[in-house]
């Protein structure tokens, strides 16, 4: 928890202008009065709290700094302080404004234990400047309670022993169950005003005078129930991480570390018979800062060169490189998805040019990012502006795009291979009002037709929102030059215009 996130916020802007020892508050309007939000330790110990009003602070120490609120700030603050306690468990999730909720059960030995990982955590974060409080627990909302309200968890951190927290739980206030404020003066008002005495009590009797919240409430606190955590952030499919007793900061030791993961990586992505299709690098360092460097490939990849390959194409490419200050002193690679890979027996007479295709895209699109290496796929539509598409080559499969559904083997292409965006109007004249045009005007150039094929219907496509509601028929012509031009009329002449309208689309090389 930290309950002084506002003001340590402020304290630890280098443009902050207020002494140490001057008392700092934080305000925020509420119905019309301005009240106070969050307070540092000089303003506690003067004997401001938050839910004081401003006049009343002032009047109690009128030497106080006054901060307006600023709830974008605190949350972004918040979120950075979440991204760095990373470093402890990728299970990371939020409990209000102020406070973090870590499963670090499958990672406390790593730090030497539950009791030893806690107090790295509220070292390093206090030295970072922020006011902290922990407290360690079987289930999440004992956690909570226990960090907010539990005065030994100001001090060293708070943990407690599995199956302790009924016992642990008991001196809190009834406010850390999180009930309403009816709820909470319902309960005032009987004299229940700890969690033991309501724990003493039977279930039954109240849940029909104070609600079945109550009891849910109650049960998950007292480490009967558990209750879900959700991460602020998608688990990864499988991670692997270096941890460093001295920070590294040279580019051969990060390379080292990076080529040491993937091979990590890569033996936990074949135990599953899978290769990963998004990886993420975070290095975290030594003074709280945190970097991600995603990278796509466009195949399921595993093989521990390849990964490093990739990376040093993307760390190479940055347009703000990696800067590793005091040093590194944890990275983690994470496959953030994965497909099936089967194991493939390869050929004698050399490499796979699809999977060489692929690499070269990767690597491409590792420099210069996915969005610049793109490919034409084709698409599932007869309207030509929707028949293909340019989109980043790692979507979707590797090689070349199926284009059968618009090719006849040993003929020319039926469509031209590049068009105009939008068609551009042309002034034709036709023998007949159906037939394909005997003369037309494009650019003030007028072109007499010797030869037409067509024409080639395409209706609209009704079932989609803002498309065209003309039919078009189209026509492949050619000039007295030798010049192939593809055009269309577009409306059916008689049954959906009067006036059929013609447009050059695109020209055949």
């Amino acid at each position: 928890m930290l309950p002084r996130l506002a003001t340590d916020r402020l304290r630890r802007r280098p443009d902050c202008a207020t002494p140490a020892d001057t008392p700092l508050v934080v305000v925020e309007r509420r119905a019309n009065a301005l009240l106070l939000a969050s307070v540092d330790a000089a303003a506690a110990a003067s004997g401001l709290a938050p839910g004081m009003a401003l006049a009343s602070a002032r009047a109690v120490c009128p030497g106080v700094a006054v901060a307006e609120a600023d709830p974008a700030a605190d949350a972004a603050q918040r979120d950075a302080v979440a991204d760095w306690a990373e470093r402890y468990t990728p299970f990371v999730g939020l409990d209000g404004a102020d406070g973090l909720v870590l499963d670090i059960g499958g990672s406390a030995h790593l730090f030497g234990g539950e009791a030893a990982l806690m107090a790295d955590l509220l070292a390093r974060t206090r030295r970072a400047g922020f006011t902290a409080m922990a407290a360690i627990a079987g289930t999440r909302a004992a956690a909570v309670a226990l960090a907010r309200f539990a005065p030994q968890a100001a001090a060293a951190g708070l943990a407690v022993p599995p199956g302790g927290e009924a016992a642990a739980t008991a001196p809190l206030p009834a406010a850390a169950l999180g009930l309403d404020g009816g709820a909470a003066a319902a309960l005032r008002r009987v004299g229940l005003t700890r969690i033991g005495d309501l724990a003493a009590r039977p279930r039954g009797p109240l849940a029909a005078r104070f609600g079945s919240g109550l009891v849910d409430a109650l049960d998950a606190v007292t480490g009967r129930v558990a209750t879900p955590l959700s991460p602020r952030r998608a688990l990864p499919a499988c991670l692997a991480e270096r941890r460093f007793a001295e920070p590294i900061g040279h580019a051969a030791d990060v390379e080292r570390s990076i080529l040491a993961l993937a091979s990590d990586l890569a033996a936990i992505l074949e135990r599953r018979g899978e290769g990963a299709r998004r990886l993420e690098l975070v290095f975290f360092r030594s003074d709280g800062a945190l970097r991600r460097i995603a990278l796509a490939t466009g195949r399921p990849l595993r093989e521990p060169a390849a990964v490093l390959r990739l990376y040093a194409e993307k760390l190479d490419a940055l347009a703000d490189p990696l800067d590793p200050g005091f040093g590194f002193d944890v990275i983690r690679l994470a496959a953030l998805a994965t497909e099936r890979l089967d194991p493939a027996q390869a050929g004698l007479a050399g490499g796979d040019e699809a999977e060489a295709l692929a690499a070269l895209a990767d690597q491409l699109a590792a420099r210069f990012g996915p969005g610049r290496v793109l490919r034409i796929a084709a698409g599932d539509s007869h309207w030509p502006e929707r028949a293909a598409a340019a989109v980043p080559v790692q979507r979707g499969p590797a090689g070349p795009a199926d284009w059968s559904d618009w090719t006849v083997p040993g003929e020319p292409p039926a469509r031209p291979i590049r068009l105009f965006d939008p068609p551009e109007p042309v002034e034709a004249l036709a023998e007949v009002p159906d037939g394909p045009p005997i003369r037309f005007r494009w650019r003030r150039v007028l072109h007499e037709v010797r030869r037409a094929e067509g024409p080639e219907r395409i209706a609209p496509e009704w079932w989609r929102s803002g498309a065209p509601a003309l039919s078009r028929d189209y026509f492949r012509v050619e000039d007295a030059a030798g010049r192939r031009f593809w055009v269309y009329r577009e409306g059916l002449w008689g049954r959906e215009t009067v006036t059929p309208r013609w447009y050059l689309h695109g020209l055949f090389a």
